[in-house]
Parts: C-alpha cells; structure tokens; sequence
C-alpha cells in the first residue's frame, strides 16, 4: 500500500469474489502514474472474498466486517481509513479501461470548476450505460413515470432523474448526479457535505448525498473520456427486481428526509401511476419478471 497516497479507492462489496478480483486486476492494469491505495470493505461476504483479496492482492486494504451494513455505512468506513486527497467509490462489478480512473484524476484536478466527476459506463457489451441525472424533484419524477423523458425530441430538452439518450453522453456536462459505481470526488466535499447516509441501506444513498452536495455548492461533472464496463446487477440475484424496488424505496425516504409532506404525498401518487402504467406495459410484451416486480412495486408505496 502507498504510504502518501494520492487517490484513495474505496470498493465496498458482498459475495462478489470474482467480480472483485477481475476489478482489482483492471485497476492495477490499468493505472500506472497515480499514488494510490485500494480499500475493500467486504460486508461479511461468505465466498472467500477477504481471504482471496489477501492472497492475490497483499496491497489492499481489507475492512472485513462481521456483519452486512450496506453500501451508505461500508463507503462510509473506507472514507475513515482513506489518506487521499480524492476518494474514487467504485462498484465491485466494474472493469477498468484504457486509464479511465488516471483520465478522470487528471480532469477533475485541472477543471477546478467541478469538484465531483462520474465517467461513462459501458454495459459488457460496450454499449452505453445510462448512469447520470438530475435530482430527483417533482418535475423529474413526473416525466419519468409517465415516459415522458423518453419521446424523442423531449428527452433531449428535459433535464429528467436519469438522462437515457445516447446523444447527452456525448460531451462533458454539468450534471446533478453521477452513480456510486464510479464516483470520484475531492475528499473536502465529504468533509462539508457530509457522508452517505447510512439510513440508505442500498439504492439512492448516492442521490442523497448529491443533495447535499448541491446544497454546499458542489458542482458535478459527467467525463465521457474516461470510460469503464459496469457488469448491472451481476453483483446480485434478482437484481432488476431488487433496483427498481430499492430506488422506489430510496426516493420515498428521500423525500421523507428533505422534502414537504405534500410532496411526498405526491412522490407517492406518481410513483404508483408509473408502476401502474409499467404493469399494463409489460403485460402487453408478456414479460412476466418486470411486470410482477412493478405490481410489487405499486403495493410498496
């Protein structure tokens, strides 16, 4: 481990063994020039993990906890351990490609303009990965649930919760969040803005905190130079039903947080169309794995 570490990487993870040492070995594959440590906090896997990072990886620091705290609270303790002036938080099931984390360091250090950075996934395919957005206020959430971020035309003027058009992703933009898979950011924006919050057991913790983040004048930037692969939902079974139930869980305890009780009220209404109006949708296309996870979906709130 570098004892003057430039760049501290924090990778929390749980029953990921292989995921975890195909992105242990891209990221030392592919950053060369950078001082940096590598800190896995493993959430009482029961695969090995610990002891097969220990092995093939003696530099890595290993947060072995006893019990699964989730992904808010393990960030959370990476962060306490970190010696960097940056912190990258960076999902388990990530490749590293062509420098990407060496690119994104080097932006955000000569951009001094953004302070926090997420770079463009790639699906195993290499086709792109949606994976940045604007806070999640009632406008956003009204032109995701009734699709309207999604006609053309519209999705390229609407500033929507999750931008999906291929065309946005083409540049460097001011963006309000990036996702956790590939976060990097100055460490002082946590000291001022604060942590995860660790009543976010998984999903939408990271939109949160770019609340705050915003909040404290934070500015955000989506680099698409710096390019990774994002294995989706391999780092856990029933992973679409698990995402679409925990960001819908995620926005009603965000709204709860920071929010007025008629909106939430409203978040909820909107929240029960669009699952509403997603059964009938893959009923038609006879999908049967989604459109019983949004009638779970319209019961959740």
């Amino acid at each position: 481990m570098n004892k003057n570490p430039e760049l501290s990487i924090i990778i929390p993870q749980h029953n990921t063994q292989k995921l975890l040492l195909d992105c242990l070995d891209s990221i030392y594959r592919q950053t060369k020039t950078l001082k940096f440590e590598v800190i896995v906090v493993d959430n009482a896997s029961l695969d090995n993990s610990v002891g097969a990072v220990r092995a093939r990886f003696p530099l890595v620091k290993v947060i072995n906890n006893k019990k699964n705290l989730g992904y808010a609270r393990a960030n959370n303790q990476g962060v306490g351990e970190a010696k960097g002036k940056y912190l990258l938080f960076l999902n388990s099931d990530t490749i590293i490609l062509d420098k990407a984390i060496e690119k994104s360091l080097f932006f955000l250090k000569a951009n001094k303009k953004f302070q926090v950075l997420g770079c463009r996934l790639l699906n195993q395919d290499k086709t792109l990965q949606p994976s940045v957005g604007f806070l999640p206020h009632i406008p956003q959430v009204l032109a995701m649930m009734l699709f309207l971020d999604d006609l053309p035309g519209l999705k390229n003027m609407v500033n929507s919760y999750q931008k999906t058009n291929s065309s946005f992703y083409r540049k460097k933009r001011q963006v309000d969040w990036v996702t956790g898979a590939f976060l990097l950011t100055e460490k002082q924006v946590l000291e001022k803005a604060g942590g995860f919050d660790e009543d976010f057991f998984m999903y939408a913790e990271e939109v949160e905190w770019f609340l705050r983040v915003k909040k404290n004048n934070f500015k955000t930037c989506f680099y698409p130079k710096a390019k990774i692969i994002h294995l989706k939902g391999k780092s856990s079974e029933n992973g679409f039903e698990k995402a679409v139930l925990g960001e819908y869980k995620g926005l009603v305890k965000l709204y709860q947080k920071h929010k007025k009780p008629w909106q939430l009220q409203v978040l909820k209404s909107l929240l029960k169309l669009g699952a509403f109006l997603r059964v009938g949708l893959f009923g038609i296309l006879k999908d049967e794995q989604k459109r019983q996870t949004y009638e779970k979906a319209f019961k959740l709130v």
